[in-house]
């Protein structure tokens, strides 16, 4: 196994499941991807090295309050994201 930080994959699925639902904002990979950067700039990493560290966290994990969190983060992100989209600009 390799160092890996759980919480993108938690963030991501989130972000995934709230884009579903809203109409007016983009929905692109630039687009979900700054999503996801401004929610895991705002939220403590969750890393591990090995299978067991991985399997123990995300029991600890399921909580309720644990995805409130997240959604939090990932609501506000949505917005500042739907004001100001970056995938216009060409680098």
């Amino acid at each position: 196994m390799k160092l890996h930080n759980l919480m993108e994959d938690e963030v991501i699925r989130i972000v995934n499941k709230l884009l579903k639902n809203e109409k007016d904002i983009c929905t692109c990979e630039k687009c979900k991807l700054d999503i996801a950067a401004i929610v895991l700039n705002n939220l403590l990493p969750q890393y591990v090295v090995t299978k067991k560290g991985e399997l123990y966290k995300r029991a600890n994990n399921m909580g309720i309050q644990f995805e409130a969190d997240i959604t939090k983060e990932v609501t506000k992100a949505i917005y500042i994201v739907r004001k100001r989209p970056k995938h216009e600009i060409k680098l």
